[in-house]
């Protein structure tokens, strides 16, 4: 899928000077633009910052290196304050101004309503459509029912990530009371009723002993839900919560001194490593698709070079999605597959289908929902990690390597193509 430098090189020079007397010759000497929609204020302000700290720091990676296509890459920074109708609104907006390309990934709320408007503005507008890139939300029904030929997930969706976690918690003999903390929006509610059909097919010692939801970002002591699962005699926590609404219910099972275990998806960042310091270890758990350990015997001194300056950069937080990586130069593949970066239906076709060598291997976006399929990694707060996380002094040591096999969920997608 991809082609080899000088093939594309060969691409460009051929699509530049065929595009010399033409009237968009001078758009092909602009940066290519990336909208990146995210809450910039607000309780979730941290989470968008992340975000944006690291596509900046790609975009000027690969801008170093030529860009794309010889343009720079240049990230858009628009604030939609968590909120499902502002992103509606930034979405056209983006369009409105030319912008081909959107990313978002915080809340399944926000990102099913950016399906909608993109799909209904590529309906609307045939010569100014827009891709959407979705670098975190994981409701599963984004690439199920409500797939579409135009979003692409560079993250494992809930249902692949419980399926690695099921099947490596059954084998875990110390795990006998679940107790369940999510978000009360569609994330939390998949992983409340996927999670309880998985206890009841995979793990026939362990029984769901609670299971609440809260308010999204609005929750700032988280007592009394700790207080629940202190009642219920569980010895493990599973929850999909992130940001704030993540660290600070760690941070109160560590203050009440409940001894339980983590099992979390957004465990390696924005304070919750912080939140419990050396008292995290062999206690909080992550389900990623990388972590910064995981490279450290492999011999990819590259990679662990860009981890590292993007740290001597921003020293207040650690390289943590490395799916922006994987979208960032997926998407540079496909625009010079293509050619131009103007030709949204042929860059979505390039990408559907696209084997990508990650550093953490060949990953590979489906073609039938546009679902990323990667391997994944269950590991656990570790004192002995090479790197540490949050700078809390402890980092990260990985449990177990779930491989792309064993993190693959069928789709019931029904994509309409154009």
């Amino acid at each position: 899928m991809q082609q080899n430098p000088k093939t594309r090189l060969l691409t460009g020079l051929a699509v530049g000077l065929s595009l010399a007397t033409s009237p968009i010759a001078h758009a092909e000497d602009d940066p290519i633009r990336i909208s990146f929609i995210e809450p910039l204020s607000g309780p979730f302000a941290n989470v968008g910052d992340l975000g944006l700290k690291h596509f900046r720091f790609t975009a000027e990676k690969m801008n170093e290196s030529g860009g794309i296509l010889g343009r720079d890459i240049k990230i858009i920074a628009m604030d939609n304050k968590q909120s499902p109708s502002e992103s509606v609104q930034l979405v056209q907006r983006s369009a409105d101004e030319g912008i081909k390309f959107v990313t978002q990934g915080n809340g399944s709320n926000v990102g099913g309503a950016m399906i909608e408007a993109v799909e209904r503005n590529n309906r609307r507008n045939k010569d100014n459509k827009v891709l959407y890139l979705n670098y975190a939300a994981v409701d599963p029904a984004l690439t199920n029912e409500q797939c579409s030929f135009y979003h692409f997930r560079f993250d494992a969706a809930s249902d692949i990530k419980l399926e690695a976690l099921s099947n490596y918690m059954k084998d875990q003999e110390d795990i006998n009371k679940i107790f369940l903390v999510n978000m009360d929006y569609s994330h939390g509610h998949f992983i409340s009723k996927r999670m309880t059909e998985l206890v009841d097919e995979r793990l026939p010692q362990a029984e769901i002993v609670g299971d609440v939801m809260h308010p999204i970002g609005q929750v700032r002591d988280f007592s009394p839900y700790v207080s629940r699962i202190q009642q219920s005699g569980a010895d493990t926590l599973v929850s999909g919560n992130w940001g704030n609404d993540l660290s600070l219910l760690v941070r109160a099972i560590d203050s009440a001194g409940l001894d339980i275990k983590i099992h979390t998806f957004y465990g390696g960042g924005l304070g919750t490593p912080a939140a419990v310091g050396l008292r995290g270890e062999g206690i909080l758990h992550q389900i990623t698709e990388w972590h910064s350990d995981v490279n450290v015997d492999e011999g990819l001194e590259e990679y662990e070079n860009w981890f590292r300056e993007f740290k001597q950069r921003y020293p207040e937080i650690d390289w943590y999605f490395h799916r922006v990586y994987n979208q960032m130069h997926m998407l540079k593949a496909a625009i010079e597959e293509v050619g131009n970066a103007e030709d949204i239906d042929a860059i979505a076709r390039a990408l559907e289908g696209m084997k990508f060598e990650s550093p953490t291997g060949t990953i590979t976006m489906r073609a039938k929902d546009h679902q990323m399929l990667q391997p994944l990694y269950i590991s656990v707060m570790d004192a002995g990690a090479k790197y540490d996380a949050d700078n809390s002094g402890v980092g990260w040591g990985t449990v177990a390597q779930i491989p792309v096999e064993q993190a693959t969920v069928e789709t019931t997608c029904n994509m309409r193509r154009p």
